[in-house]
């Protein structure tokens, strides 16, 4: 495999704290070298960042694919390319896909799926039970061994508290990181947050106390087994406190939230836009500033898409018959970076939020830039300018809540496993 050497741009790696401008040296898949000057006959390809970021490839915890199951709405060939041109390495696939990833077939399709797409990585996530129906514990350590770097229910809650207790046992016998939804599935049968714009528009709700309760059961039966989990999808700030008395009572737990949650609220729904059909629902200002708070002082670690792409058919008709979800690989990256601009937090710690964070939930060796590491990188330029319009939208969803938006950061080039798999000015 050739050398592949970018030069002079800023480096960036949260997972260090690393902030310079250097070269960074690719060879056989992995980060040779990094910072001060490189010798250009070493590498055969060259990629010049002046004035550029070199940071870790991001890791989406989060991002629904379409395949198997939902082929009308996505790919896993039409996603991918529009991760790596998003500047996004790795996708986590929840288990909700038909049929659910319960089994080692269906994780072996997924990978050859994704190998054939030669773009992004994409790690299927295995169901905690079987089907996805919260009864019967699926085969978890065949999961692992097929290739699942963690478990999930896939935002589908298991109601019956003895199958979860027993289901984080058996994941934590096995050492594989578990992911669950904070959501009570008795109180989550809305579209709206229980507030104003929903009695004034007369559709169902679905209460912050859905996901505090959930989660309040969850973090329980995890104190109790002593077993680290995280948390996934948070949208209300009583949460957070509920966070807080787990972590002080010994409590090993992570969380995230999805970006679209740091942007909009419930108000943005007044207008009966489909898009804005989410779930969990957009909620309060208030819950959208303390969430924008808990991220900047790392109390909520990780950032996700929580991409679902859905075709027009799903988001046409009456509001509440709508299938909720937003398509998010295209904004990800510009929307973090967003948050920077508008001061919520600085951009070592945004960036930190989705590469090194979710890379340590899942136990990956990605997400950072280190000599030995995987060479997944993405070169961005901070002051690119886009806009967000579905003419320009790479991913086959274009249910995106941010179209209309100005982007800043505009991706020029993304190295998979040393391999560049985008370049911008051959996707123009």
């Amino acid at each position: 495999m050739s050398r592949l050497r970018i030069t002079g741009g800023r480096i960036i790696d949260p997972a260090s704290g690393r902030d310079e401008h250097g070269d960074v040296l690719i060879c056989q898949g992995v980060i040779e070298s990094i910072g001060g000057q490189s010798d250009g006959d070493q590498a055969e390809t060259i990629i010049d960042a002046c004035g550029q970021i070199v940071c870790p490839g991001l890791i989406d915890l989060a991002a629904r694919l379409g395949e198997p199951g939902s082929e009308n709405k996505a790919t896993i060939a039409s996603e991918s390319a529009a991760a790596v041109a998003g500047g996004i390495t790795t996708l986590a696939l929840p288990p909700d896909t038909s049929p659910a990833i319960d089994a080692p077939s269906v994780v072996e399709l997924i990978r050859r799926r994704a190998s054939d797409a030669d773009a992004a990585r994409v790690l299927p996530l295995g169901a905690l039970t079987r089907g996805l129906e919260g009864e019967l514990l699926a085969d978890m350590a065949g999961l692992q061994r097929a290739g699942c770097p963690a478990v999930s229910d896939g935002g589908h809650a298991i109601p019956d508290s003895l199958v979860l207790q027993r289901a984080l046992a058996y994941a934590a016998t096995f050492a594989i990181p578990t992911l669950l939804s904070a959501t009570d599935p008795d109180l989550d049968d809305g579209c709206l947050h229980d507030g104003p714009v929903a009695t004034r528009l007369g559709l169902p709700t679905i209460p912050a106390a859905a996901e505090t309760a959930g989660l309040g059961r969850t973090l329980a039966i995890a104190a109790g087994l002593e077993v680290p989990i995280h948390v996934g999808h948070l949208s209300a700030r009583a949460s957070l406190p509920v966070l807080r008395q787990a972590r002080a009572g010994g409590g090993r737990v992570t969380a995230d939230v999805a970006i679209h949650q740091l942007f909009f609220t419930q108000q943005d729904a007044a207008g009966f836009d489909a898009n804005f059909h989410l779930r969990p629902p957009l909620r309060t200002t208030s819950d959208r500033e303390a969430l924008r708070r808990a991220v900047a002082d790392g109390e909520i670690q990780v950032v996700c898409s929580d991409h679902t792409p859905q075709d027009a058919d799903a988001k046409e008709g009456p509001f509440g018959r709508t299938q909720p979800g937003a398509s998010g690989l295209d904004t990800l990256l510009p929307m973090v970076l967003r948050l920077v601009e508008e001061g919520v937090t600085d951009l070592l710690t945004a960036l930190g939020t989705v590469t090194s964070a979710p890379a340590q939930v899942l136990g990956l060796s990605t997400g950072r830039l280190a000599p030995g590491a995987p060479a997944d990188v993405c070169v961005l330029d901070p002051e690119g300018l886009g806009w967000c319009r579905t003419e320009r939208l790479r991913s086959q969803g274009l249910n995106a809540p941010f179209l209309g938006w100005e982007m800043t950061g505009l991706v020029n080039a993304t190295v998979v496993g040393g391999r560049v798999v985008y370049r911008r000015h051959e996707h123009a």
